[in-house]
């Protein structure tokens, strides 16, 4: 229950706070900005090892690339309750992934 928790809030960090507004708005059109924002994110799991960083990072990448890229024409076209699907949709394969991870590579 403990590292589920500390999943949770290091990923809400890693996706949110330390996500800038030209990340956000970049990374649906640009994969330098979609790779900074990855970097970024990345960073904060060298606490589980650098597998788990990368790994994450890797799965991250190929999750925001889809979803940023479906989201920034749902938002275009004013399809708030889509978007928002999305995002929740978004955020539940970035938390699956940690959870897989973290069973596979760091949990002994």
């Amino acid at each position: 229950m403990k590292v589920f928790l500390y999943l949770i809030w290091i990923h809400w960090f890693a996706d949110f706070v330390f996500q800038t507004d030209k990340m956000a708005k970049g990374k649906s059109k640009s994969n330098a900005w979609l790779s900074f924002h990855v970097a970024v994110y990345s960073c904060f799991w060298f606490v589980f090892g650098w597998r788990f960083a990368a790994l994450n990072g890797l799965a991250h990448f190929g999750t925001d690339w889809v979803t940023s890229r479906i989201t920034s024409r749902l938002w275009a076209k004013a399809r708030v309750h889509d978007f928002f699907v999305i995002i929740g949709l978004d955020q539940a394969i970035h938390m699956t992934t940690l959870l897989l991870t973290y069973q596979w590579l760091v949990r002994p």
